[in-house]
């Protein structure tokens, strides 16, 4: 009965609102800014270890994916890097033509 409660709570550990404070002091860097800063990186790292779970990994594309359709003056090709730039492997770019739903099995 216990485990019915927790997984629920579980899946739900990902939301766009911890990839949005993990990622936002990358945006001077991906709106042209020199190098991501050390800050920039950290979040990026925390983000890839809390996205733990398929849903999870699912769920921090699809908010990445939206916050680079949103962005404006957003620098595509140091958004697709970003990930390698903080010495972090993902399986997708960030990119707002990326398809999600094929990360939600990883």
């Amino acid at each position: 009965m216990c485990m019915v409660v927790a997984a629920p709570h579980a899946e739900a550990a990902m939301s766009c609102g911890t990839v949005t404070k993990n990622i936002a002091p990358c945006i001077a860097y991906l709106k042209g800014g020199s190098g991501p800063s050390a800050a920039c990186c950290s979040g990026v790292k925390a983000l890839n270890s809390l996205a733990a779970t398929p849903a999870d990994k699912k769920t921090a594309c699809s908010c990445l994916k939206s916050a680079a359709s949103s962005m404006k003056g957003l620098d595509q090709k140091k958004a697709a890097g970003l990930p390698g730039s903080c010495g972090v492997s993902i399986p997708y770019s960030i990119s707002p033509q990326t398809d999600c739903s094929k990360y939600g099995s990883i």
